[in-house]
């Protein structure tokens, strides 16, 4: 099994995710060209579920250090698989919501307010839990990551008063789906023994294994969530399972690909919290809210009708952003 020797290493992985978390949500933009999200949403689960299973029969079983994933997946108790499971779940209730705000508000909305908050309650409950790292730079850096969230809001307030796509129903979506986001990776760390992941406790899951427990809750509770969500769609009109069978197989491609971009960086979170900490490793991999702010702001020019003086917001959001999260990777130095 593969394990982060050190703590550089760890942060490494978590600037990985960070990029991971941050960019997956362009996929769900190519494919609504023509595809509703609700359809996508399948396909990115898949993708979730599949990486998990290749993790897990590859780093997860592969050299010489602790326990390979089906020796580590029968030894697990019920507790741990039912925690991961539960993670699993909630994931997948608040992630469905946000996919539903960036297709009703746009990436550079969804991904600040959304993940944003999420990443200022899941630092808290996630440190809480684990307290590992200064808690002085990780409430400071998550103070500043709250202050980008709030410039961000304002730049945004700037950029409706001339737009046709103001939706206060994607802001209040993307808020609820913030808050369930914050409490997911409490519940996939409490599956783990993060403080020996080469010889976890009895009963206790390596993080490949956890992963897979955690994404097959993803992907059960979808029958449920997402067969609600085509019935009784937030935007527009309801669709069926015929019109997702009905799909190119290029365009499933795309949702599949963005489920495996998500699983790359979820894997590498959770494989860096050993030596970085569930807080820090959480905190950094949710700075996606920055990466994905790049991609709406200079690739999908969603702040285009936005008057003059909203640059200047938007780059105080970035500094802000970027000063947090030097601070929460200083916090485990």
């Amino acid at each position: 099994m593969f394990i982060v020797q050190n703590y550089g290493e760890a942060i490494f992985f978590c600037i990985i995710t960070m990029l991971c978390w941050g960019s997956w949500a362009n996929t769900q933009k190519l494919a609504g060209k023509t595809w509703r999200f609700e359809l996508f949403y399948w396909d990115y689960v898949i993708g979730i579920l599949l990486f998990s299973i290749l993790a897990a029969f590859t780093l997860g079983s592969f050299g010489d250090k602790g326990r390979s994933f089906m020796d580590d997946l029968h030894q697990a108790d019920t507790g741990s698989i039912g925690s991961a499971l539960l993670g699993g779940v909630v994931f997948n209730a608040a992630n469905i919501l946000f996919s539903a705000a960036i297709a009703i508000a746009g990436m550079a909305v969804a991904f600040p307010v959304a993940i944003g908050l999420a990443l200022v309650l899941g630092v808290l409950v996630n440190y809480y839990a684990s307290q590992k790292g200064s808690p002085v730079y990780i409430f400071t850096g998550v103070a500043l990551v709250a202050i980008a969230i709030i410039i961000n809001a304002i730049a945004y307030r700037r950029a409706s008063a001339n737009s046709r796509k103001v939706s206060t129903k994607g802001i209040v979506i993307s808020l609820i789906a913030g808050v369930l986001m914050s409490f997911f990776y409490r519940f996939i760390a409490a599956s783990m023994d993060l403080d020996n992941f080469e010889n976890p406790a009895v009963g206790k899951m390596t993080p490949y294994t956890a992963v897979f427990v955690f994404s097959a809750g993803i992907f059960l509770s979808n029958f449920i969530f997402n067969t609600i969500l085509m019935r009784k769609p937030l935007q527009g009109e309801p669709t069926n399972y015929a019109a997702y069978f009905k799909g190119k197989f290029s365009t499933h491609m795309v949702g599949v690909l963005g489920g495996l971009i998500w699983g790359v960086g979820n894997s590498l979170n959770l494989i860096a919290a050993g030596k970085a900490g569930a807080a820090i490793s959480y905190g950094l991999g949710q700075g996606a809210t920055l990466i994905a702010a790049l991609w709406g702001v200079f690739i999908w020019r969603e702040f285009r009708y936005a008057p003059r003086g909203t640059d200047g917001l938007i780059t105080a959001m970035f500094l802000f952003f970027i000063a947090g999260l030097g601070l929460l990777i200083y916090a485990g130095i």
